[in-house]
């Protein structure tokens, strides 16, 4: 048999190719992404200018952060999950200087790229990882609606870029699955 017999591709609902790929809907994209970009930008400058978050005093909110967490461990139905109260005790916790530092320049460097338009796949998935980090952690807060807008940027991370860096960046760096121009032999 032929290779290609057992190749099979579902296509594609004309809805969401035209909501993810068509770049006629690339402006939706960018107002949803300047809103988050702005979220980040605004969250993360405040931390890199704090010495609580990257300074001499690094980790101790993030020490607070996480004993708050722990303590919504109890009950029938807990606030935080026994498996994700064990990675926050075990392992950030350990570390909170270090991860202070992270979500500090992580969520600046987020805002960054979505208010570029640079790889806004993959800002908004780093965005969405930190906010479910916080969900998980027990803390609502904005972090639900914000996770919701990047996973739709990540699904249209083909054109959500499109005003902005992404539209020169993808075809110069490529996928994965498809190298750009510069590694093209």
């Amino acid at each position: 048999m032929n290779k290609k017999e057992f190749v099979t591709q579902i296509p594609e609902p004309a809805l969401t190719r035209l909501l993810f790929a068509d770049t006629r809907l690339a402006w939706v994209w960018l107002a949803v992404r300047l809103y988050v970009a702005w979220f980040w930008i605004e969250v993360g400058w405040k931390k890199v200018h704090d010495p609580m978050w990257v300074g001499d005093h690094a980790g101790g909110v993030i020490k607070g952060f996480i004993t708050a967490a722990l303590n919504k461990t109890g009950g029938p139905y807990p606030d935080v999950a026994p498996w994700y109260a064990f990675i926050l005790k075990e392992f950030i916790l350990p570390n909170a200087t270090f991860f202070s530092y992270i979500v500090a320049w992580g969520e600046l460097l987020v805002g960054v790229g979505l208010a570029l338009g640079a790889f806004t796949g993959i800002a908004a998935f780093f965005g969405s990882l930190m906010n479910m980090s916080y969900l998980f952690a027990g803390t609502v807060s904005v972090n639900p609606i914000m996770a919701l807008l990047q996973i739709f940027l990540i699904l249209a991370w083909r054109v959500a870029g499109w005003f902005g860096l992404d539209r020169h960046l993808l075809p110069l760096v490529g996928t994965p699955w498809h190298p750009g121009k510069l590694f093209k032999k």
